[in-house]
């Protein structure tokens, strides 16, 4: 006998327990199943400020259980498979599980195959990550006595896409504090073309670096580490004009004809050139990891061409079966992977559902891709990036309520915002179903 609900959702994250929680507090369904194998819920936002030693790791995880809605059916299984023409999901060890209405939010997976000598490297001596082991990565930065500091990210789509700059911020004002901060060189090195898509924020972000001495590294495609001699290997995404002396060192400083598309505010550091390839010699490197749809989800009938969730970007139902819908890191959709675009998903996901549920028909609600990126730009300071589809700078008019005037600018009230307002949010609110 098979197992069947009303509702089934696949992941226990933010966008799953969401989805979830007002489903249920909001009675629009009767009957709600979460299929997640994880013991733990992470509040994961935080895990910037534990790499910067300013936050206890155990106050970022609370069991599965308590976030899990009471009236939710728990199946504590890996989901494998899908059949979406019999409404079947296939898992581990429970067997084929039925629904009517399926809601596809797992997050995301690494894939550390992507750029050959991570896997090996990281969370290991030097190299760190705050997305896999944030207490490492405060080892790293405490223990770090000078040199080259390497900020880096692959080119896949990744979680909160400032992250691997918040932590470059932060780890520099530590190097400041402990002195070591006159023989560092600090490097983020990003196969963008710019710091940051807002032009607001990119302004903010531009005075940040300055006043840092941060070395802009732009086009680098990160293709290989090797971690024995601390080398990151990168590939150009464009090429260079300006005779090759952009991203290679110089003794002769006056012969480098600086092409501000790809470096800004150059250092001389240790460069080694193979073939097309230019390796950057770290004394630490921080990055993400590169990021793929789960295993099961991308070997599905379920995702586009680029092995995400396929979605309409306006109401989140699959764009091949009705009765699927998909949210979170794991949808298509072209904007910045947050658990604040989750916050404005789920509302649209939930009305959505219940109205297919009691009426066989869509709402008219819209998510116009709002995202943001608490960008920490030091100890006791931030930036918020709010932005649409479009990258246009969206600030939410609650912030007004903080006496925030302009979110794109730094200020201490959004740091608190950081460290105390959003993880209550998250816990007391987001987890239990309430608008925020």
């Amino acid at each position: 006998m098979k197992s069947h609900h009303q509702v089934l959702i696949i992941g226990g994250g933010t966008a799953g327990i969401m989805v979830a929680a007002q489903l249920l507090t909001q009675k629009r369904a009767k009957d709600v199943a979460i299929i997640e194998p994880a013991d733990t819920h992470y509040y994961q936002p935080a895990w910037t400020l534990v790499g910067a030693g300013t936050y206890d790791f155990d106050k970022t995880a609370r069991p599965m259980s308590s976030v899990i809605p009471k009236n939710a059916t728990w199946i504590k299984d890996k989901a494998t498979g899908f059949d979406p023409e019999n409404n079947i999901v296939h898992t581990a060890s429970k067997g084929d599980i039925t629904y009517d209405y399926l809601v596809v939010a797992p997050g995301l997976a690494y894939d550390f195959s992507l750029v050959p000598g991570l896997g090996k490297a990281i969370d290991k001596g030097v190299v760190c990550s705050n997305y896999t082991n944030p207490k490492h990565t405060w080892d790293v930065i405490k223990n770090f006595k000078g040199g080259t500091a390497l900020f880096t990210q692959p080119t896949t789509p990744i979680k909160c896409g400032g992250a691997p700059q918040k932590i470059m911020y932060l780890a520099e004002s530590h190097f400041r504090k402990s002195g070591i901060r006159k023989k560092t060189d600090v490097i983020f090195a990003t196969g963008g073309t710019v710091i940051f898509g807002v032009k607001k924020i990119a302004k903010t972000l531009m005075e940040v670096v300055d006043r840092k001495d941060i070395n802009l590294r732009f086009h680098h495609k990160l293709v290989a580490v090797d971690g024995d001699k601390q080398i990151a290997w990168y590939e150009m995404g464009q090429e260079i004009t300006a005779g090759g002396c952009v991203v290679i060192s110089s003794n002769k400083v006056d012969d480098l004809k600086l092409d501000e598309k790809f470096q800004y505010n150059y250092k001389d550091v240790k460069v080694s050139v193979d073939g097309n390839r230019y390796g950057i010699h770290y004394d630490m490197m921080h990055t993400a990891p590169p990021s793929v749809a789960p295993k099961f989800v991308k070997d599905s009938t379920l995702v586009n061409a680029a092995g995400w969730l396929d979605v309409n970007h306006q109401t989140m139902q699959h764009n091949s079966y009705a009765n699927i819908f998909g949210l979170g890191d794991v949808a298509a959709l072209p904007t910045a992977k947050t658990g604040a675009a989750i916050r404005k998903q789920v509302p649209i996901v939930v009305d959505n559902l219940n109205l297919l549920i009691n009426s066989h028909k869509m709402g008219t609600k819209s998510y116009n891709g709002y995202s943001s990126c608490p960008l920490v730009t030091d100890y006791g300071k931030m930036v918020l990036a709010e932005f649409d589809y479009d990258n246009n700078f969206t600030p939410d008019p609650k912030l007004k309520r903080m006496l925030i005037s302009d979110s794109s600018k730094e200020h201490w009230r959004l740091w608190m915002l950081k460290k105390y307002g959003l993880p209550y949010l998250y816990w007391n609110k987001m987890m239990k179903g309430k608008d925020v």
